[in-house]
């Protein structure tokens, strides 16, 4: 399999934080909006919408975080928001985060199946396992189960939820009144699963929805992470600091998928970055520089140890990043920091002050031209099918994008000029389930 990526198009998804993605992006916006003001995440995916993304993508934790950021601390339920942008919006895909290892699959495939139908079908799933023990503390747990037991038990979910939501057929729907006769039985079937984890009998009790199934999107670069995504996801999240990076990860992927019996071509790979969009160069500098001033190096160093399962404080700030062993948690988010501040040769100080501002994401700071130049070089040489675009600051980078960046991509002939269809799986260019 070459480098060479035979997509034409970018897919793009926005990534909502309410309050901007960047630590200190809520400091510098004009127009600062509340994570749980109904009204404002309405205007928010209109933004979208109007600039055409594909996806409205709503991330998820089942606790708060040490660090108390906005976006972390508050937070309305991803489901239950995105049903009620369904009825604001008409195009966009609308994608929720959702737990595997603290979930019933029953209930969150119809919970899915319901936003299907009620979206018309624009539903997608972001499956998780969650890697916190303040997560597992919330559902009567001291700790997390380890990984592999986590990721077992997704696979399992994933097999149910798959099941249930096949369970009905196209035209178990028909009613005939001169019968009395609403439903077509034999066209509505039982899963009677029996598993490790789940025992369940079925069938859903609702319809098939629009799409058959939500859009399946994973994130995660660990063995296991990779292995689930080949299997069973449709969209893949990750991040990646440098296009070699980014085509090593890309090459891996789309292998395992063809080795998994599958379409390549019916995987999307879309790295999460963070553009700072300026109408000049120097104005993108100045805003880059000006966010990460702002930046609070204390939290920093909570969040990086965090991530990192070490206390951070006993090591110099000015020196360099200790060498962390991968443990049980964000295993693909430890390895891509810990290596880019070796290939940057980056301070402790440094790299919290990114791993704070940037999520760990990767930057890119410039002009819509600039943006558009590396969009397409990722593109052409087989590092991403597509973008989870996470704007710093809500909604000036947001309107920048839409205004500066997507008109330079539809010029180049790589975005197109409106939704080609009604369902997302279509205008992912993926296959009706």
């Amino acid at each position: 399999m070459s480098n060479q990526n035979s997509n034409t198009r970018l897919r793009l998804g926005l990534f909502v934080q309410p309050v901007g993605h960047h630590v200190s992006g809520w400091r510098l916006t004009e127009q600062l909006g509340a994570p749980t003001d109904i009204d404002w995440l309405i205007t928010l995916a209109k933004k979208a919408e109007a600039g055409r993304f594909d996806l409205f993508f709503v991330g998820d934790a089942l606790a708060t975080s040490m660090y108390r950021l906005p976006s972390t601390m508050a937070r309305l339920e991803p489901l239950t928001l995105l049903s009620a942008l369904a009825t604001h919006t008409k195009r966009i895909g609308l994608a929720a985060t959702a737990s595997t290892t603290f979930s019933d699959p029953f209930t969150l495939a119809r919970a899915f199946s319901s936003l299907d139908h009620i979206s018309r079908g624009r539903a997608a799933w972001n499956v998780v396992t969650s890697f916190s023990a303040d997560v597992a503390r919330n559902f009567s747990r001291e700790d997390m189960p380890d990984h592999a037991e986590r990721y077992g038990r997704a696979r399992e979910f994933l097999d149910v939820a798959n099941k249930l939501w096949q369970g009905w057929e196209e035209g178990a729907v028909q009613p005939d009144k001169a019968s009395g006769r609403y439903f077509v039985d034999e066209k509505i079937k039982s899963v009677n699963h029996q598993g490790e984890h789940f025992q369940i009998q079925g069938p859903l009790n609702i319809t098939r929805s629009p799409q058959g199934r939500p859009v399946i999107i994973e994130a995660g670069s660990s063995t296991d992470g990779q292995k689930l995504a080949a299997e069973t996801a449709e969209v893949v999240f990750t991040a990646a600091a440098s296009l070699e990076e980014a085509q090593q990860f890309y090459q891996s992927q789309k292998a395992q998928v063809e080795a998994a019996g599958r379409d390549p071509a019916h995987v999307v790979i879309m790295p999460g970055v963070m553009p700072i969009v300026g109408r000049t160069r120097e104005d993108a500098k100045a805003l880059w520089k000006e966010l990460n001033t702002l930046v609070d190096i204390d939290n920093g160093l909570k969040q990086l140890s965090l991530r990192f399962g070490l206390d951070l404080s006993t090591y110099p700030l000015d020196g360099p990043v200790p060498e962390v062993p991968l443990g049980e948690g964000n295993q693909s988010r430890v390895k891509l920091l810990t290596e880019m501040a070796k290939r940057e040769n980056l301070t402790l100080r440094e790299l919290a002050a990114i791993a704070a501002g940037s999520r760990g994401h990767r930057v890119i700071v410039g002009t819509a031209e600039d943006i558009a130049d590396d969009f397409q070089l990722w593109l052409e040489q087989g590092g991403a099918d597509g973008f989870n675009i996470m704007p710093a600051i809500m909604p000036e980078q947001l309107d920048l994008f839409v205004e500066l960046v997507i008109p330079e991509l539809r010029r180049r002939g790589l975005f197109p000029e409106d939704y080609a269809y009604s369902t997302l799986r279509e205008n992912l260019g993926l296959p009706v389930a």
